[in-house]
C-alpha cells in the first residue's frame, strides 16, 4: 500500500488537501465584511444650473434676429413695458440683445389714452409660429382682453420680423403688415436697428405725433 501523499516539507497537513468552500469564513477579509456595493448612478433627466448641459440648451443652438414692438396704454403702462423687455427675455432660447428707449405716442386705430411703446432686438431659437404663441402668453398673463377690436391694452406685443422670413397667413404675417404706417414702430426701431428702417418711411410717418421719453 502507498504512503498517504504528504507535504513536501515533510509536515502533515491539518486540513488534508480539502479547499475550504468558497465565501466561507476563510474567505472573508480579516477587517469585516465587504463594503456593499453602490449601484450604478442614472440620469436623471434634468440639468443642473450653471452646467455645461445648461448653458447649451440656452446658447448652442442656431438663431435668428427677430425684433418685437411692446406697447401699453393701461395702468402703469410704463412699468408695463419694461417688465415686458425683461420677460421677453426668459422666453425659452431667447435672449435680448437691443432695446429702444420708451416713447409715448397717441392712440392709432385704438382707443383710450397714450402709448407707452418700445422695440426690442432678439436672438431666439423658437420658429417665428412658436415665438408669437409665447408673446400672446405674455400678454395674457399681463392681463391683456380683447373686448373689442383695438380696445385699450395693458400689454401687446406684434412679432414685426423674424430673420428673414416672409409669411402671409391667418395667424401671422411677416414682416408685420402695418408695421412701415407707424411712427410708433419705426422710431424705435431705427433706434437700435437704423438699417431696418428706410429714410423714406421714417419722412411718410413723420407727421404722427410721437416722444421720446427721457430718462
Amino acid at each position: 500500500m502507498s504512503a498517504p501523499n504528504r507535504p513536501k516539507d515533510g509536515k502533515k497537513s491539518s486540513g488534508g488537501d480539502r479547499t475550504p468552500p468558497r465565501g466561507g469564513p476563510s474567505s472573508r477579509p480579516k477587517s469585516g465584511p465587504a463594503p456593499a456595493r453602490r449601484a450604478p448612478s442614472r440620469p436623471s433627466g434634468k440639468v443642473a444650473p450653471g452646467s455645461p448641459a445648461a448653458r447649451r440648451t440656452r446658447e448652442d443652438y442656431p438663431t435668428v434676429q427677430a425684433f418685437v414692438a411692446i406697447g401699453a396704454n393701461l395702468g402703469d403702462a410704463q412699468a408695463a413695458v419694461k417688465a415686458a423687455m425683461e420677460t421677453i427675455g426668459a422666453i425659452e432660447r431667447t435672449v435680448v440683445t437691443a432695446r429702444s428707449s420708451l416713447y409715448r405716442s397717441a392712440p392709432v386705430d385704438a382707443t383710450g389714452p397714450d402709448f407707452i411703446n418700445a422695440v426690442v432686438a432678439v436672438r431666439t431659437g423658437l420658429t417665428a409660429e412658436a415665438f408669437l404663441s409665447e408673446l400672446h402668453l405674455l400678454e395674457e398673463q399681463a392681463g391683456r382682453e380683447r373686448p373689442f377690436p383695438n380696445a385699450p391694452r395693458t400689454l401687446d406685443l406684434d412679432l414685426l420680423m423674424h430673420g428673414n422670413a416672409i409669411k402671409d397667413s391667418p395667424a401671422l404675417t411677416l414682416p408685420h403688415p402695418r408695421m412701415r404706417d407707424r411712427a410708433f414702430v419705426l422710431k424705435p426701431l431705427a433706434e437700435i436697428a437704423p438699417d431696418k428702417v428706410p429714410r423714406a418711411a421714417l419722412a411718410r410717418v413723420s407727421s404722427q405725433v410721437i416722444e421720446r421719453i427721457r430718462d
